[in-house]
């Protein structure tokens, strides 16, 4: 995947934490990521160091909220995205 396709993947997991937690909450811990610049509506505008690790991070910050609903919700995305390693 190129860096394109990681800011959207990276945005779309935040759009769909935006529907689960809220806007404020699900950017808030996006921004916990120290990888990711995120704008103010949820979109992932820069990503820095190791995009797979990114990624795993932003989930973990989520999972760590809320559990395997989390897995669980975004696996439909993941599917979008066949060549990054789960």
């Amino acid at each position: 995947m190129d860096k394109s396709q990681y800011l959207a993947l990276l945005t779309e997991i935040i759009g769909k934490q935006t529907v689960i937690l809220g806007p404020e909450i699900a950017i808030l811990k996006a921004r916990g990521v120290s990888e990711l610049t995120v704008d103010d509506g949820g979109k992932v505008t820069d990503v820095t160091g190791d995009f797979d690790g990114a990624v795993r991070k932003l989930v973990d910050e989520y999972v760590a909220l809320s559990g395997q609903i989390v897995k669980t919700a975004l696996s439909s995305v993941f599917t979008k995205y066949p060549s990054l390693k789960q």
